[in-house]
């Protein structure tokens, strides 16, 4: 059976979440303030650019890795699953990408990007 570019993307996602677990305790810790704020659902979107903020505050001034905004859907997936209490807390849509074929490219990094 042909990968799609769900399956794909889900792989990467997974992997990065092996790489960098301090990225889902993040994610983790601001879902959980925001809804301890009394917030019925909120952005995914809201939530990455928040770890994206601390990681890099936490650094020297330059990004040591990107979170790429293809993993917002795995992440408030597995947040989901994880919490089912929270199950609808983030809105997802369908996954386009499950229809359509892996792409076979290799996943862009920070080397890929200047500065």
């Amino acid at each position: 059976m042909k990968k799609t570019r769900s399956e794909e993307m889900r792989e990467q996602a997974e992997r990065f979440h092996k790489q960098h677990p301090e990225v889902w305790d993040q994610f983790v810790r601001f879902t959980r303030q925001i809804i301890s704020r009394g917030f019925a659902n909120y952005s995914v979107n809201a939530v990455f650019h928040r770890v994206r903020w601390e990681q890099d505050m936490g650094g020297d001034g330059t990004t040591q890795f990107k979170i790429n905004n293809n993993y917002a859907p795995y992440y408030s997936r597995r947040f989901m699953k994880m919490y089912p209490q929270h199950d609808g807390f983030f809105r997802t849509r369908k996954l386009t990408s499950e229809e359509k074929p892996a792409t076979n490219l290799p996943e862009l990094g920070p080397d890929y990007f200047d500065g």
